[in-house]
């Protein structure tokens, strides 16, 4: 199967970049709390390991992408939905009935340079890419290979796709 590529959002206060570097588990990170169901769709049916994804950091003065992560793990029901004490509880989701799914990352690859959405937005090789266009606020979104490489090139690096 071929290899695919994903833009996922993450709000720089919930984990940055180098949070998920450092302070996270083999540098592994769990994205949990997906609460939208097309993203969901895309965790629970699309995603698969060996995927690429541009790490998108939101909510912060500069929105962009500072690297690179991997899938390292399939979707898998989401715990912090079975879980009243969390956050994204919703009990409505239960270990017999999923709603929600989550995948592992992996930090892979820090960019030599920040790929900020504005400078994303100001070049038209990207003008189609999702993230760059009005009211895409969706968390997980897929990437094509011409647009990564792209953006991999803006951030000072080559990665054979």
């Amino acid at each position: 199967m071929a290899r695919k590529y994903w833009l996922m959002k993450c709000e720089l206060e919930a984990c940055s970049f180098e949070e998920l570097k450092h302070d996270r588990p083999n540098s592994t990170g769990k994205w949990r709390g997906v609460r939208n169901y097309q993203a969901r769709n895309f965790i629970r049916d699309e995603i698969k390991e060996g995927d690429w994804v541009l790490f998108y950091q939101s909510n912060c003065d500069t929105p962009g992408v500072p690297g690179l992560a991997q899938i390292v793990r399939e979707g898998y029901p989401d715990p912090s939905a079975f879980d009243e004490k969390n956050h994204y509880y919703d009990p409505k989701s239960s270990p017999e009935k999923v709603q929600w799914y989550s995948v592992d990352v992996k930090w892979k690859r820090k960019f030599k340079n920040y790929v900020s959405l504005r400078e994303m937005k100001g070049t038209p090789e990207l003008a189609d890419m999702r993230v760059v266009q009005r009211f895409q606020r969706l968390s997980i979104q897929p990437v094509t290979r011409e647009h990564f490489e792209i953006v991999c090139s803006m951030g000072g690096i080559k990665v054979k796709a």
